[in-house]
């Protein structure tokens, strides 16, 4: 049973859909589908402009949005949270003018007022980046009310939302994002193959006007642009296979209904934050209010190593989950909650899971309380 951040496993529909023939990128046919699956991903997030699709997992996505959206006469503040966010700094940096920071412990989120401030005193920002859902960390940034006070200064604002899209209500008009980073293989249950781009008009004219942004290549956004009507060229091969797989995974989120999709990601972590409590152990998040309801992370005892944990816990239990990464590498244990697995039962599959393997490592925890705990809430 695969409990990580990502790559999740796939929605048996999706996987049906990647048996689908692989269609010849200039067939008429697979150019008015392609069109389709973009008008798809339009009504999904809910935007004025269609999205872009790039072929590539969002890490792609991300450093195309560094190359594309950001020049040397940008001052960019970028907000950290975790180690994605602090990822994403590092890719903007060679491309900027001068990128500044704004940080808070990783089990903490940021704190708008603080933006604000710092917006004030530096009138030239030009773009603020965040990272809404940081995996490694479980928590989730107040974007909607950082996007106002970054759309009032007049700055664009660029949102990784690779974690957090379609498994909570996160969308980029209503938090005023300009650039939407998001892709179908965490919470719509797709392969990781694909980037997604909400890019607004806003971000469009920046890029245009941008003289370094790169074209004819991988990174290249702007080569994308007017791809997904029928009948324009593609920059190069589209990933057909993942194309038939995103038809599906989009298929079924508007069909089960976006609100239903978020509720029952909520429950699943609900219940399996109530379990790890129950247990004796800790989230890693400062406090409930601020815990992602697609990633649960859990602070280890010092008495064991995570990769211990992660081992016993495949061997014993057949589950697998994801370690940290960079400040919260080793020190906790991350439990996912997207696409086929948020359903509740599988809270209480990952905590008898976890609880067995800390229990075989020593670890004074009761699992029983762990599930008790869980199906407590999920018979609210």
């Amino acid at each position: 049973m695969t409990l990580t951040t990502g790559p999740v496993d796939a929605y048996p529909e999706v996987l049906r859909a990647l048996s689908r023939t692989v269609l010849y990128d200039y067939d008429p046919a697979f150019q008015h589908f392609y069109e389709n699956v973009c008008l798809k991903l339009q009504k999904a997030l809910e935007t004025k402009t269609v999205p872009v699709i790039l072929q590539g997992e969002p890490v792609l996505g991300l450093q195309a949005v560094a190359a594309s959206f950001f020049n040397k006469a940008d001052i960019v503040l970028n907000l950290v949270s975790g180690a994605y966010g602090d990822g994403f700094g590092e890719w903007v940096r060679p491309h900027c003018g001068e990128l500044l920071e704004l940080r808070t412990p990783f089990n903490e989120v940021i704190d708008v007022e603080k933006v604000r401030q710092m917006l004030a005193s530096r009138p030239d920002i030009s773009v603020v980046s965040i990272c809404h859902h940081d995996t490694p960390s479980g928590t989730i940034n107040p974007v909607a009310a950082i996007g106002q006070a970054v759309r009032e200064h007049g700055a664009l604002f660029v949102v990784d939302a690779v974690s957090s899209f379609a498994g909570m209500d996160i969308m980029p008009e209503p938090c005023c994002v300009d650039m939407f980073v998001t892709g179908p293989n965490k919470c719509m249950g797709c392969p990781p193959g694909l980037t997604i781009l909400g890019v607004s008009e806003r971000a469009w004219k920046k890029m245009h006007a941008n003289p370094t942004a790169p074209r004819d290549s991988v990174l290249s956004i702007l080569d994308w642009e007017h791809a997904w009507k029928a009948g324009q060229p593609f920059p190069y091969t589209p990933s057909v296979s993942e194309i038939n797989a995103l038809d599906a995974g989009l298929d079924r989120y508007l069909e089960e209904g976006p609100q239903a999709v978020w509720t029952r990601h909520d429950l699943t972590a609900r219940a399996c934050r109530a379990g790890i409590k129950a247990a004796g152990l800790e989230i890693w998040a400062a406090h409930d209010s601020i815990a992602s309801p697609t990633t649960t992370v859990v602070r280890l005892p010092q008495t064991v190593t995570d990769t211990d944990v992660l081992e016993v816990a495949r061997r014993r239990y057949g589950v697998i989950f994801s370690i940290g990464r960079g400040e919260t590498k080793g020190r906790v244990i991350r439990i996912g909650h997207m696409g086929p697995t948020a359903q509740p039962i599988y809270a209480v599959a990952g905590l008898a899971a976890l609880c067995g393997a800390l229990g075989e490592l020593g670890v004074d925890v009761d699992a029983g309380a762990a599930c008790a705990a869980a199906l407590s809430v999920i018979r609210q």
